[in-house]
């Protein structure tokens, strides 16, 4: 199978392409300038230049693929309407489209507090506002399914692995204000997978997965407090409440929103079935993370790169749908 990864040189991307290169694959990878050329070179990946965000590059070469996975990191309205275009110039075609979206959209805002929501695949739920394009998204690609097109969701929560995670570097940056930083009481939790367990579903999914399906990628949960709790640990530092303001200054608007105030639980039963999956056994522990040198490196910055991802503007419909 020829496959394209839109996200190539990304953390999931990266991790992905080099496990289908390990299982025989020809992988091929989106490369938008020089700079991507030379990171999939190295990688030992085929670059084709392209720029998802000008999806019009990137159509003419969809007829070399079997399969086209998706999964950058950008503005998730241009998302939206890149993989529009794409899912457009499949129609009929019976090739496979993965779409990776993300667990934001079952966000339950807390504050810091728990919630009782765990949510599988085939759950009903109302869609955070501020990811409403993400949810719109998910709704094109399994309505492709009935137009010819082999379409996929895989909707990761937090990805950890490899000393790269965004959010738990967050967690460490708060330490420059003299303690290790979680918003109100902390206890909201959000699931989480290790990199390559993640992989490893992407792999599954283009062999066994279902045209329209969508498959949830959890190993674990755990809450800010007890992560925080962790990294001040190994820090040698106290841990301090935030409250919501603070958390803006400290963490940032967008990862504030996004993660810290929310609790956001999922569980992937479907996967497990369909896909017959189960997380690695070495790769269950987000707290063993959390030492790594990567980490320990961090002297201290906000993360505002996110708001690049999410974008500013906030939508306010928040639609009810049930996700199969």
């Amino acid at each position: 199978m020829r496959i394209l990864v839109i996200g190539a040189t990304g953390f999931a991307g990266a991790t992905l392409v080099q496990r289908l290169r390990a299982d025989g694959y020809a992988v091929e990878g989106l490369a938008r300038n020089e700079a991507a050329d030379e990171a999939l070179v190295a990688a030992g990946v085929v670059p084709v230049r392209g720029d998802v965000l000008r999806p019009a590059t990137v159509v003419p070469m969809l007829s070399r693929y079997e399969a086209i996975v998706f999964m950058p990191r950008v503005d998730i309205r241009r998302e939206h309407e890149a993989v529009g275009v794409l899912l457009e110039a499949l129609v009929g075609s019976g090739k496979r489209l993965i779409y990776m979206s993300g667990s934001a959209v079952l966000n339950q805002r807390t504050d810091g507090d728990w919630h009782e929501a765990a949510y599988a695949e085939d759950d009903d739920f109302v869609c955070f506002p501020a990811v409403l394009a993400r949810f719109k998204t998910e709704n094109l690609v399994k309505a492709s399914a009935a137009r010819g097109v082999h379409a996929i969701i895989i909707r990761p929560p937090l990805v950890w692995g490899k000393g790269t995670q965004r959010t738990l570097a967050a967690l460490h940056a708060s330490a420059s204000s003299g303690a290790v930083c979680y918003l109100g009481r902390g206890l909201n939790v959000m699931s989480n997978v290790h990199v390559e367990d993640l992989a490893d579903i992407f792999v599954r999914a283009l062999v066994r997965g279902k045209p329209g399906a969508l498959y949830h990628a959890v190993s674990g949960e755990m809450n800010w407090r007890s992560l925080a709790a962790e990294v001040a640990r190994l820090r040698r530092l106290p841990t301090r409440s935030v409250d919501l303001n603070q958390a803006r200054t400290v963490f940032g608007e967008t990862i504030t929103q996004i993660v810290f105030s929310v609790c956001s639980r999922c569980r992937c039963p479907r996967t497990r079935d369909e896909l017959e999956w189960t997380p690695h056994p070495d790769r269950l522990d987000i707290c063993a993370e959390l030492g790594h040198p990567n980490f320990m490196s961090i002297n201290g910055a906000r993360d505002d790169d996110l708001a690049g991802t999410y974008g500013a503007r906030r939508d306010t419909e928040t639609p009810r749908g049930t996700q199969a």
